[in-house]
């Protein structure tokens, strides 16, 4: 006796198994490495650790820039206490790991980049750029996690991608002249992946306007830090990489607001 299979039914068995939201993305995820490994080693800007301000307060050197990450500091531990405090709450189990590991990662970023401020040189950027990337690791793979419904290695895996990242430039930097090739992915792809994951799931549009408003104001950091000799010689008491510091605090309490509207939209 012969078993027919529904063809309908298979199909519908098939969908099921590989869900086409995936595809998009990690189309996307593959495609950006794909073109940066075709495009070569990207090395760091020349005169990366000059900055423009100088100036010492109370004894501290380079005082702005390195007082100025007090704000992750504070940001990461209001954002750190919300998640913690919804540890009962079902509603956020897809995106806790992932807000929890976003805050905790600005709590480091305001020691890492604050000691590096202090003296900067490559042996005390590893400690800058490794709280960056998992803070970008973690924020991806939250949204990563609740728009397409996988399970916590989303989260295992944008964090190890996050320290390879930082540890590949720091080896390279050791024995050539430095590949910043995945510290640039990390920080690259949840500007481009969040707005898409968001457009597939039809994230409702409050929560895409608070993430827009972080990717603006990301972008407003990232140009201040290029223009940072330039903005302080037009203003003289800020210069582009203190703003740069004020705009990605910013950035980072946007995120933190978000959380904290869930968290209150599902108490």
């Amino acid at each position: 006796m012969s078993i027919q299979s529904d063809p309908a039914q298979a199909g519908s068995g098939f969908k099921a198994y590989i869900d086409t939201r995936h595809v998009l993305p990690w189309a996307v995820v593959v495609l950006v490495a794909a073109g940066l490994a075709w495009y070569g080693p990207i090395a760091q800007l020349e005169h990366y650790h000059d900055f423009a301000d100088h100036r010492s307060w109370l004894g501290i050197p380079n005082a702005a820039d390195v007082l100025s990450n007090l704000g992750f500091a504070v940001v990461g531990w209001y954002g750190l206490a919300l998640v913690l405090h919804s540890r009962n709450n079902p509603a956020l189990d897809a995106i806790r790991p992932g807000y929890g590991l976003f805050s905790f990662a600005l709590i480091l970023t305001a020691f890492g980049s604050g000691w590096y401020h202090l003296l900067p040189d490559n042996a005390r950027l590893i400690w800058d750029r490794l709280p960056i990337a998992l803070a970008c690791a973690g924020i991806l793979s939250a949204v990563w996690r609740e728009t397409l419904g996988d399970g916590r290695w989303v989260d295992r895996l944008w964090a190890i991608i996050a320290v390879v990242s930082v540890i590949w430039w720091w080896y390279t930097d050791n024995n050539q002249a430095g590949d910043l090739r995945p510290y640039l992915y990390v920080q690259f792809m949840p500007l481009l992946l969040i707005p898409l994951l968001q457009w597939q799931n039809k994230t409702p549009p409050r929560e895409r306007l608070y993430f827009a408003a972080a990717i603006g104001f990301y972008a407003l950091a990232k140009a201040a830090e290029l223009l940072d000799h330039q903005i302080f010689q037009d203003f003289a008491y800020l210069s582009g990489h203190t703003i740069k510091h004020l705009f990605s605090v910013a950035a980072g309490l946007v995120v933190v607001l978000n959380y904290a509207r869930r968290r209150q939209s599902n108490g």
